[in-house]
């Protein structure tokens, strides 16, 4: 008799845990995707496109919501929530990768890698693969790809050819120690100011130039204030996509890939709005009458490279050798 009764008391126990992993499995997942950046940009485009596909593949299962313009937090405190699983996605910046890999990170070097190629080949390579193992064992956030911000060109009131015609130049920069160290040993004389002053600086002639992708001057409306744009090409800052360990962990096999698919999708997708708004960017400046130029890049890299070099020495050994491979 006591047999019958535990046997009936198993297969109930068994039928609620399979009634209750049906529920969980049936249960919606909420996917909040963070960005710094405003409305309007391929990052958006990007984080919709995502969206989009997450949904329409998990039939309506998951739903994700977009928080653009910081609305969470800069990227440090959104850094954090991901790591504490507060928040589940983010689009940043590469403040992670000097956080938790540091000695593995070259990309904020200016004039260092040279195309947006090279630098998508070193962070999808070995050291890439390092900084992502770093970044989830220190920082709890899962690196689930780059996506493309278009090159870092600089805005003058002067004619730029080569290293000599920097000397002096009053530049305005964020406050990123190897960027005021590069710009100082090519004779500029840095000046950091906060982004929202820039126009009022160049108007008062607190500073003769800047650099920033080419989206600043443009919705800036620089060209009131400076003739030049230098096509120096200094510095390709992507984005990365990246999930919060603790809530990815407890997805499912299926719920993981399916994620991964779908940023891989967005990737593509936004570097392919970014390099169509940069060149409408151009195109549009260009109606304004600011002149671009073509100086020579290679003369004013090998003028910087005494500052270069300094910032490579504090780097493992193996990253200028990939580098080097992933640039040649």
């Amino acid at each position: 008799m006591k047999s019958k009764k535990w046997f009936i008391l198993s297969v109930l126990s068994l039928g609620l845990a399979l009634t209750a992993g049906s529920a969980l499995a049936a249960k919606g997942i909420n996917i909040d995707v963070n960005c710094t950046m405003k409305p309007g940009g391929s990052e958006e485009a990007a984080i919709k496109k995502f969206k989009e596909i997450v949904e329409k593949k998990s039939n309506g299962r998951m739903k994700v919501r977009i928080f653009m313009s910081g609305q969470l937090g800069k990227e440090k405190a959104v850094l954090e929530l991901l790591k504490l699983g507060q928040t589940q996605m983010a689009l940043t910046g590469g403040i992670f990768r000097t956080m938790f890999a540091k000695k593995y990170d070259p990309i904020t070097i200016p004039f260092y890698l040279p195309t947006w190629e090279c630098v998508k080949a070193y962070l999808e390579g070995p050291m890439g693969k390092k900084i992502a193992q770093l970044a989830e064992e220190k920082g709890g956030i899962i690196d689930l790809g780059v996506q493309k911000r278009a090159p870092r060109h600089m805005t003058t009131n002067r004619k730029v050819m080569g290293p000599d015609d920097i000397k002096g130049l009053k530049l305005r920069l964020p406050a990123i120690p190897i960027w005021v160290d590069v710009w100082k040993q090519l004779g500029a004389l840095p000046t950091v100011i906060p982004a929202p002053e820039i126009y009022l600086a160049m108007k008062t002639g607190q500073v003769d130039s800047h650099e920033n992708t080419l989206v600043s001057p443009y919705s800036r409306k620089l060209w009131e204030v400076q003739k030049y744009v230098i096509l120096t090409g200094h510095v390709y800052f992507p984005w990365h996509w990246v999930a919060s360990k603790v809530w990815f962990d407890k997805l499912s096999p299926a719920d993981q890939k399916l994620i991964r698919d779908a940023v891989n999708q967005a990737r593509a997708y936004g570097d392919k709005v970014e390099d169509q708004k940069d060149a409408f960017y151009m195109k549009e400046l260009k109606k304004k009458g600011m002149i671009f130029i073509k100086p020579d890049v290679a003369a004013i890299r090998a003028a910087a490279m005494p500052a270069i070099k300094r910032a490579i020495s504090k780097l493992d050994p193996e990253v200028p050798k990939e580098v080097q491979r992933v640039c040649k």
